[in-house]
């Protein structure tokens, strides 16, 4: 019998009769292929290859030195590699929307800290949602900010800040991690509950400023203790105060700023894990088991306590609670300084 659809003279032959079967057998195959990837990749298979930890700060940060901590712990627990990535830009949305927008498989994280929930309040366009396109992991560690100033600038408490910031209005500068970051909101709060009219400069991360802090480009900032207070230390910078509601174990002497001549200020930093929703929970759970180990492991605490942080860890339902009355929190100050949205 002539076929008559397009191939002239073809006849046909048993093979021809036997294509059925055949094309099901190839379709099966694609099929096995298709699929072999997500059972490679299954989670109790996780992680089968190296992991992805994207840090929306400069090298050198808090969040920087937290994150290839924990990602040393991992990377140690799990036998596979837990790689840091700094993708800075835009007050770390950049890093946000990189691992709200990844494939959810586990292999790109998210590591944050206090920016997370203050980039909704001043950001008009995220491109992500912050508490439904990121899955949360753990709440990892809590640490107080400093109050730091240059040596040369003539002040030491904060009182005597407030008094030179008052008599000479405009003229003195702060740094920042970054537009909307936590050092900055941190830094808007003081000033708005102190009433004091300075000049902010935001840096793309927190060794940059912290550099231009110490060479004198700029007079003060709020940093985080795990970051400066090396520098406090060695007297490259002058620590005011904590910014915590009680003085850190970590420089005793320090008064809070609250003691320290402004009354209700209090907030701290904090660092933790996300992934991109959907992110399997099996995968989620071994994620948030492993980070609350290596919390408690001895060299983790010896190395963070001494510098005031405090490694605590948390089940994801917490850490998502948290975020959603910091964020709420975040909103009022920034509606109350002033700040307009970007």
């Amino acid at each position: 019998m002539e076929v008559t659809n397009g191939l002239r003279g073809f006849r046909e032959s048993p093979q021809a009769s036997a294509r059925p079967s055949s094309r099901l057998a190839r379709m099966a195959f694609v099929a096995l292929l298709a699929v072999q990837p997500a059972l490679a990749q299954s989670p109790g298979d996780y992680p089968a290859k190296p992991v992805r930890v994207i840090v929306g700060q400069a090298p050198g940060g808090g969040n920087d030195i937290q994150t290839r901590l924990f990602a040393q712990k991992l990377s140690e627990g799990f036998g596979r590699s837990f790689v840091v990535e700094n993708r800075t830009g835009a007050g770390s949305v950049v890093s946000y929307r990189t691992v709200a927008t990844a494939t959810p498989d586990g292999y790109t994280l998210l590591a944050v800290t206090g920016g997370f929930t203050i980039a909704p309040s001043v950001h008009a366009n995220l491109g992500y949602d912050p508490v439904k396109d990121l899955a949360p992991i753990s709440l990892v560690v809590q640490s107080p900010f400093l109050l730091l100033t240059h040596p040369a600038l003539p002040v030491r408490t904060v009182k005597e800040l407030l008094g030179l910031a008052k008599a000479r209005p405009g003229t003195l500068a702060y740094a920042s991690a970054g537009q909307g970051s936590s050092t900055h909101l941190a830094f808007a709060l003081f000033t708005t509950l102190a009433r004091i009219d300075v000049i902010h400069v935001p840096y793309k991360g927190i060794g940059p400023a912290l550099i231009d802090t110490m060479s004198g480009q700029v007079q003060m900032l709020v940093g985080n203790v795990l970051s400066s207070l090396q520098y406090a230390k060695s007297g490259k910078l002058r620590a005011l105060a904590v910014t915590t509601a009680q003085r850190s174990p970590a420089v005793p002497a320090l008064p809070t700023l609250a003691e320290a001549g402004v009354p209700g200020y209090e907030t701290s930093t904090w660092h933790a894990w996300f992934a991109p929703a959907g992110t399997a929970r099996p995968i989620v759970d071994k994620l948030n088991a492993e980070l609350a180990k290596a919390a408690k492991a001895p060299d983790v605490i010896s190395r963070l306590s001494p510098d005031g942080a405090q490694p605590i860890g948390s089940t994801p339902e917490e850490l998502r609670q948290f975020i959603v009355t910091d964020i709420a929190r975040w909103r009022k100050v920034v509606k109350d300084a002033g700040i307009k949205l970007e």
